[in-house]
């Protein structure tokens, strides 16, 4: 029984499971390229892969929600690193000094009452 591992980034929450195989990645019950659209975000969510050298050993099968394709390619990321971290306690140090086990915590600022955004205020008129 394999245990899920959560990865969070942005409004966006992933959850999957890994196992040895032939490298099939599913995502929401699609497949890998039909859910993400551009090879940016697909590299992104293969980085920790691609660190440990082990591209094409693991099946991933993932459940995403929340948020955009953007915030949900670094969820499934931060979800496969603590995975992988999980499977080896060697390969914990290169995932850290990578970065990826670390959640990103940037995420949109709220608006204020009185201004137009964020930190965008009204336009000054002198007269």
């Amino acid at each position: 029984m394999s245990a899920i591992f959560t990865g969070r980034r942005k409004t966006s929450v992933a959850r999957l499971r890994i196992s040895r195989g032939a490298g099939t990645v599913t995502l929401n019950g699609r497949d890998f390229a039909d859910y993400l659209p551009t090879e940016k975000q697909r590299a992104q969510v293969l980085e920790p892969l691609v660190v440990l050298e082990q591209v094409g050993q693991w099946d991933i099968d993932a459940r995403v929600v929340g948020g955009g394709t953007t915030g949900q390619a670094g969820a499934l990321r931060h979800a496969l690193a603590r995975a992988l971290a999980a499977q080896d306690p060697e390969w914990r140090a290169p995932l850290k000094a990578a970065g990826m086990l670390t959640r990103d915590a940037r995420a949109v600022e709220r608006k204020k009452y009185g201004l137009k955004k964020a930190r965008r205020a009204p336009q000054f008129s002198k007269r």
